[in-house]
């Protein structure tokens, strides 16, 4: 069952050189612009589908931006939003596939998290975390928010 996770923010470093490898790989992490909505949302709707695209496209009304992105040769190769169901709550976030296991996930992540941390808040939440709570827990020494289940999606509207 699915379940929000917490994160001490006060506790997580910055890890220049997760991106300097990165780097050295042709990709580079960044906040999204305005003008790249477009074909981010796009490429979350091809990838990950529409309800992480709607999620998404609402991160580009917030200034700054409240997503980061990867991107390699000019293309977008992964993201990562926070505020976007809620103030202080990450997600949704994902990586195309061919690029997982190379710290794409993690860096995303952690631009996400410092973005919060900077902003003055002490803690953030990881929203809905299915099998993803070991990498969570892992990278950024997340805990599960115990009976969290289905939190702020509780009054979701049904699909049809």
């Amino acid at each position: 069952m699915p379940h929000d996770m917490l994160v001490k923010l006060y506790e997580l470093e910055e890890k220049p050189e997760l991106f300097r490898k990165l780097e050295g790989k042709g990709i580079s992490v960044r906040r999204a612009m305005p003008a790249d909505k477009g074909r981010v949302v796009q490429f979350v709707q091809n990838n990950f589908g529409d309800g992480w695209a709607h999620e998404c496209s609402y991160t580009f009304t917030a200034h700054p931006v409240s997503c980061f992105i990867a991107v390699r040769e000019k293309k977008v190769i992964g993201f990562a939003c926070y505020d976007a169901v809620a103030k202080d709550v990450f997600g949704p976030t994902g990586v195309y596939e061919k690029y997982r296991r190379m710290g794409v996930g993690e860096a995303l992540l952690r631009s996400c998290l410092l973005a919060l941390k900077s902003a003055g808040y002490a803690y953030a939440v990881i929203g809905w975390v299915e099998d993803a709570a070991a990498f969570y827990e892992k990278t950024a020494g997340a805990s599960v928010i115990e009976n969290s289940f289905p939190g702020i999606y509780r009054n979701m509207i049904a699909a049809d």
